[in-house]
């Protein structure tokens, strides 16, 4: 079986969604004739030609603006926004029109168009280009927040996310585009539910898009020491999967959550929160957190590695979480 990359798998997602519907069309920076920041849409210029891909200016609030009257007008856009930092310019557009549309025009019209950006930090870009601010958007009622961690979500969340009614955005972790997997028959990705990537009984790591790499290796290494580690990818920050949550931590009986985002105020605070409300008495240990240090990423190599959660910090929070 051929092995894809995460990169390649979302190309060959937006092939079929653009062969698939005429209305679906990619814009956004660069994504024509350079073939996309991350080489996402290299060779979709010349398939599908300038109607289908668009380069647009280099102003977020303005081409997210166009694509979401787009998707109000019938069409079905997929909006690509270089990196999570730049959506910032978009968020009135965003978090003011997209996500209240629904609610402001009392259920007449629905804003189906498609998000995407490059998330997280590891590539020293220094601090204004390593946001991981998908909690930011999670927040927000009226958008669904994707963050595909394997090839075969890469693969297959694009079009469930393009039949949706209301707005999706889409988190691919930057770290994750090369990474590459067997990708077995192409089909359509669960939006709905968090995802059990390993089965464990001591206790269970729970995490999302760039980080689960790093809780598989950990949840590895734990096992060498007689650590049966349970992985539960969320996938779908928004709406979280409450029950799939509760019912790792009811199997395991402690839970540490991974999370790139900054500790205060993080995703990984709700995922506790709801730990906590939903199977507190269940619990052998309180529940802990492994997040990005409360700094502006740094640039050099050693202080970002540093700043980040580590697959060695994961280690040590899960052994303190069972008492060694």
């Amino acid at each position: 079986m051929a092995r894809t990359s995460y990169r390649e798998a979302l190309r060959e997602a937006h092939r079929e969604a653009l062969q698939r519907d005429p209305r679906v069309f990619l814009m956004g920076e660069d994504v024509g004739r350079y073939g996309g920041s991350y080489a996402v849409s290299k060779g979709l210029l010349a398939e599908f030609g300038e109607a289908r891909i668009r380069d647009t200016p280099l102003s977020e609030l303005g081409f997210v603006g166009a694509g979401i009257g787009a998707a109000i007008g019938g069409a079905r856009p997929i909006v690509e926004i270089m990196t999570v930092n730049f959506s910032l310019l978009a968020l009135d557009a965003i978090v003011n029109t997209a996500a209240a549309y629904r609610h402001m025009s009392g259920g007449q019209f629905g804003v189906p168009v498609v998000i995407r950006m490059a998330t997280g930090a590891g590539r020293q870009l220094a601090a204004q280009h390593s946001h991981s601010l998908e909690n930011w958007y999670a927040h927000v009622p009226g958008l669904r927040v994707l963050a595909p961690a394997t090839v075969e979500d890469a693969r297959g969340m694009l079009w469930p996310a393009l039949q949706d009614p209301d707005p999706v955005l889409i988190f691919e972790h930057a770290q994750l585009y090369n990474v590459e997997d067997e990708l077995t028959q192409p089909s359509d990705a669960d939006i709905e539910h968090a995802a059990l990537r390993r089965e464990g009984r001591d206790l269970s790591i729970i995490t999302y898009g760039g980080c689960l790499p790093k809780a598989l290796a950990a949840a590895e290494a734990l096992a060498a020491d007689g650590v049966s580690a349970e992985v539960l990818d969320l996938r779908v920050l928004r709406p979280l999967d409450t029950g799939a949550i509760a019912a790792t931590v009811r199997k395991t009986r402690r839970a540490l959550v991974v999370d790139e985002g900054w500790r205060g105020g993080s995703l990984a605070a709700e995922v506790i929160t709801r730990i906590v409300e939903q199977v507190f008495y269940e619990l052998d240990a309180p529940p802990a957190r492994v997040c990005s240090e409360e700094v502006p990423i740094p640039y050099a190599k050693h202080l970002e590695d540093a700043a980040l959660p580590q697959v060695d910090k994961i280690v040590a929070a899960a052994k303190r979480l069972l008492g060694r």
